[in-house]
């Protein structure tokens, strides 16, 4: 037993020391090996030549996901390749409403760099949309760990709670929330969806627009339809822009850092040798070649 599983069962910390165990993932690395660090590749959902229109600097952003890692891991932000139509998703946005057509049209290329991520090196792919684009096709085509996380964010609180509050950026982006909770099987867990409705590229000058406005929805969330945790989804808004914590003192309920929860579930599977199912998600054998030729 590691020492992070002793810690949890209630073993004290001196006495876990004392035995000489720990974790894997506290040091980075791979069950089995002990040397070798967890590399995880955070898959973008839109090609890098969007970088000057994204809501976001991934530099800072990139320091920012690597502190939620534990030592030893490196967290690196990727993108797909550019496709044809990358730019529905900046005239989404541009109109206020995102509805998931973009996420549908880049799936083929995220597919494609999940599989060049496994080929080159990489442990697991994290997809960085809250929406987890492009991941059900992505674990159809590798055995590396393929994670997105609204789905681990919603697993993680309905392990802490009964009823699950979820905000979304914009009204246009409830629908799909809903159809991706079905798919789920977990929208019968969902007191309700609210939309933020504080969105655009001039989003780090609005912080407390946005601060503001989510505290709103959340505390609706919580006393009009009985949320007893928040899973906020945009994660270019929260964690990005708005901590989550500070979220939560103003809802009185949990408010998840879907980010972080992605990023130690992934450790996670890596150190403990853990993947998705193949028989759930079987997979052929295939070359990067064949993700890219034509009939």
């Amino acid at each position: 037993m590691d020492r992070r599983t002793l810690l949890q069962v209630g073993v004290p910390a001196a006495v876990a020391a004392s035995i000489g165990v720990s974790s894997a993932a506290e040091t980075g690395v791979r069950a089995g090996t002990g040397t070798k660090p967890i590399r995880i590749l955070f898959l973008d959902h839109a090609p890098r030549k969007q970088s000057a229109d994204r809501l976001y600097d991934p530099t800072p952003i990139e320091r920012l996901l690597n502190s939620y890692a534990s030592p030893g891991t490196k967290i690196e932000i990727g993108y797909p390749d550019n496709f044809d139509g990358s730019k529905v998703g900046l005239l989404l946005g541009e109109q206020d409403k995102l509805n998931g057509l973009d996420h549908l049209m880049a799936a083929p290329a995220l597919i494609r760099k999940i599989f060049w991520a496994q080929q080159n090196g990489y442990d697991a792919v994290i997809q960085s949309n809250t929406f987890d684009p492009g991941v059900e096709g992505g674990r159809l085509a590798v055995t590396i760990p393929v994670i997105g996380p609204f789905r681990t964010a919603m697993h993680t609180a309905l392990m802490l709670c009964d009823r699950i509050g979820v905000t979304t950026p914009l009204a246009s982006d409830v629908p799909q929330t809903r159809r991706i909770l079905r798919a789920y099987g977990l929208e019968s867990f969902v007191a309700g969806i609210k939309p933020v409705g504080v969105y655009g590229k001039d989003i780090q000058t609005r912080k407390k627009d946005l601060f503001d406005a989510a505290a709103k929805a959340m505390r609706s969330l919580v006393n009009d339809s009985g949320a007893q945790i928040i899973v906020p989804l945009g994660g270019a808004l929260i964690p990005y822009v708005v901590d989550p914590n500070d979220l939560a003192q103003a809802a009185g309920v949990p408010v998840l850092n879907t980010k972080a929860i992605a990023i130690r579930f992934a450790e996670a599977c890596v150190a403990f040798g853990m993947t998705q199912s193949p028989v759930a998600y079987p997979h052929a054998a295939l070359k990067m070649q064949d993700f890219q030729d034509r009939l």
